[in-house]
């Protein structure tokens, strides 16, 4: 009896079938390659009990001048700071509503209403201060005041709805004085897409639209609900152009001048010749129709771009200048926080931090980011006219004087300037490089470089047909800059330069494009890792992961270190690097649970986030304490014997393998399975899995097929394992 030793190389290949994958391994879930051999990754733990509300999109560490560190991180709802063990809500507020009363009727449903257009909708968070309220309710001050409460329903321009905990005890009409602090709104938590082609009597294609729905009927003649109106309500108005745009509904499409809560007024409808026949005011439509942006129309004869109509997720840019805190919300307004006063947690972000201010900046920006060596603060894809949110242009770039983050008026005696791109629809995102910003289009790279007056930045093309799948899924390492993009993976050391991956065809058979914003990359330098977790085409949010080992250098053109994996406890939407931490940060996002932090008030569909941090331990240690156990394995193809007449043409025997572990903690379990036929569909015999230990010296198995695999895997929490070579008694058994 032959004692053969079964070489695998590192890395997973999902190209190849698992016969053609030959020396490879063939799947994983939870194990990274280490030193060539394959491993469990290390565990990680919860920092905080609390849970935080909602989904964070953005996290960014950073230090203030006196050593404190902090972590900020940006939610669909909220703007967080993570100092020193705790979390502290500092999201900018916008201005204060004075005089707000309230109403009650026995429910838990209380009305507000406020004495001008609130302009808050459903979702929205608010923040009640100074409160006094009417006899008869059964409520104290003491439940509304500096409480924070979920919108549920926007009735009317001056009226919403809250959810308290329990029931009011009567019926109390308007009453009271409230004043309101409505949080600075962000986004939605997922992202939505669709088709918007065909509109109109002339066709056409709506680009990077939103889409609410009617609140109430439109008729087609004066005689009907709103039909003659000179406003249409919606059921939220977050996001759409203000003051002015145009909608489309149905087949028609409608233009507005002013956008007051949740209403559009001065309307004109039937644009483009879209009315109805015979009609004066446009087709009829019911309540609840899709309502749609379509301000970006494109009639028919134009240059059409696109045909997709998106709804964007709520997300942040974060940044620092110095130690003080650059917060930009995508499509909005860009805010600072000063790490360096007093007391800062108490502080919340704003447009007038003293010293800070970035009052006259661009009111909606795609994303931001700070130059490191002459400190502008650059707006990607923002307005042509400052202020003014319509003139929002996603290829256009706005820069600040150097030093000064709220000086953009272009003089002869500062730097600040703008450029557009031309390659793509929109920017994607940004990042600074060794030597230069790297700026990413939906279809295009491009270079931005400090070259002085009078241009201050220049720009160069330097890729096409790579462009930036999310704003978040690209990284930068040792001068290299790492992306996800709609059409694979790509490289930036000065040349562009496409990956190859040997888990390509598995990542895009199964990624949902349409949520391509909510893509996180991250990088992690212990193990020399990018990765970058997405949501498969079934997927509201993040459910897999790939990762690729950039420290296990592969000849050119050939396929580096990949694996994947599907575990849920593993899915992230965002990670920074253990660079001002020992270990790396990270946040996952549960939307079927309640988070804890920030404490809302009648919170509905928000959903939770835990901040983690990771290469702890062997398992997952949640913030209740309790422990997850971390179910890794690792799979090889099918290896047959080889013999004079080729490979595969015997059945081979083994007899034993001899398990040969270079780190086991607790047990381990290792699968033999052996097929007479290549073929994926072929039925397998599985020879049960067999328990290892530290003393476990040989397996006996006794197992015959013309090919066989070998998984390893761990079952239990507390388990750990790095596996060396594979050992096992092999001999030819005829060809029957």
């Amino acid at each position: 009896m032959a004692l053969q030793q079964i070489k695998f190389a590192p890395g997973i290949d999902r190209q190849d079938t698992s016969v053609g994958a030959v020396g490879r391994w063939t799947d994983s879930d939870l194990a990274r390659f280490r030193y060539g051999l394959p491993e469990k990754i290390g565990g990680w733990q919860s920092l905080l009990t609390d849970t935080i509300v909602g989904v964070v999109r953005k996290e960014f560490a950073f230090v203030d001048l006196d050593g404190n560190r902090y972590v900020a991180l940006g939610t669909d709802k909220f703007l967080l700071i993570y100092f020193e063990g705790q979390l502290f809500d500092i999201t900018p507020l916008k201005a204060d509503i004075t005089g707000a009363t309230l109403s009650t009727n026995s429910t838990t449903t209380v009305t507000i209403t406020t004495s001008a257009a609130h302009g808050i909708n459903v979702g929205d968070i608010v923040l009640f201060d100074s409160v006094t309220l009417p006899g008869g309710t059964g409520f104290s001050t003491s439940d509304f005041e500096d409480k924070k409460f979920q919108i549920i329903t926007v009735p009317t321009p001056t009226t919403f709805t809250i959810t308290m905990g329990s029931a009011a005890t009567g019926t109390v009409a308007t009453g009271g004085s409230i004043t309101l602090k409505p949080y600075e709104p962000v986004g939605p938590s997922a992202q939505s897409y669709g088709y918007g082609f065909g509109i109109g009597n002339y066709g056409g294609t709506i680009t990077g639209a939103l889409q609410n729905d009617l609140d109430g009927a439109l008729s087609a003649d004066t005689a009907g609900n709103n039909g003659s109106a000179t406003q249409i309500r919606l059921t939220s108005t977050t996001g759409f152009p203000s003051p002015a745009g145009t909608i489309a509904v149905g087949d028609e499409l409608i233009t507005y001048t002013g956008v007051v809560g949740n209403e559009l007024t001065g309307i004109t409808r039937g644009a483009l010749g879209t009315a109805t026949a015979g009609t004066s005011n446009g087709q009829a439509h019911s309540d609840g129709a899709t309502v749609t942006d379509a301000t970006n129309f494109t009639g028919y004869g134009s240059a059409v771009l696109a045909s997709t109509v998106t709804l964007e997720p709520g997300l942040w840019s974060l940044n620092s200048f110095g130690e003080v805190l650059i917060a930009t919300i995508l499509n909005g307004k860009t805010f600072t926080w000063d790490a360096g006063v007093a007391s800062p947690t108490s502080n919340r972000a704003s447009t007038s931090t003293s010293g800070f201010e970035t009052t006259n900046a661009p009111t909606a920006t795609r994303t931001t980011l700070i130059s490191p060596t002459t400190r502008h603060l650059i707006h990607f894809g923002t307005e042509i006219t400052i202020g003014s949110p319509a003139t929002q242009d996603d290829m256009f770039v706005r820069f600040s004087a150097d030093e000064s983050i709220n000086e953009y008026t272009i003089q002869a005696t500062n730097t600040a300037g703008s450029q557009r791109l031309q390659d793509g629809t929109r920017i994607m995102g940004a990042l600074v490089a060794k030597e230069n910003i790297l700026v990413w289009t939906d279809n295009a790279l491009y270079t931005m470089k400090f070259v002085g007056a009078p241009f201050t930045f220049g720009f160069e093309q330097v890729g096409t047909n790579c462009g930036l799948i999310g704003q978040n899924a690209a990284v930068e390492i040792d001068g290299v800059a790492y992306w996800m993009s709609n059409n694979g993976f790509f490289s930036f050391d000065g040349t562009v330069n496409s990956l190859p991956c040997s888990v390509e065809d598995y990542v895009y058979d199964d990624i949902n494009t349409t949520k391509g914003q909510q893509v996180c990359a991250g990088i992690n330098n212990l193990f020399t890792e990018v990765i970058w977790w997405y949501p498969t085409s079934s997927a509201t949010f993040n459910d897999r992961s790939v990762i690729y080992n950039y420290g296990a250098k592969a000849p050119p053109g050939e396929m580096g270190n990949w694996y994947t994996n599907t575990n849920t406890n593993f899915n992230r939407t965002t990670w920074i690097d253990s660079l001002i931490y020992p270990k790396p940060y990270a946040t996952a996002y549960n939307s079927s649970s309640t988070g804890t932090f920030p404490a809302i008030i009648g919170e509905t569909g928000l959903g939770q986030s835990v901040l983690f941090e990771h290469e702890i331990g062997t398992d997952q240690i949640n913030p209740d304490g309790t422990t997850t156990a971390l179910l890794s394995f690792i799979q090889s193809y099918n290896f047959a014997l080889q013999t004079d007449q080729g490979i595969g043409e015997y059945f081979l025997a083994m007899r034993r393998f001899l398990p040969n572990f270079k780190v086991l903690t607790g047990n381990n379990q290792v699968t033999v399975s052996v097929s007479d036929y290549p073929s994926e569909d072929a039925t397998a015999t599985t020879l049960s899995p067999f328990t290892i230990t530290s003393s476990t010296t040989k397996v006996d198995t006794r197992a015959r097929g013309r090919y066989a695999n070998v998984k390893i895997e761990n079952t239990s929490s507390g388990e750990s394992w790095r596996f060396g070579t594979f050992q096992a008694d092999l001999q030819p058994d005829g060809r029957r």
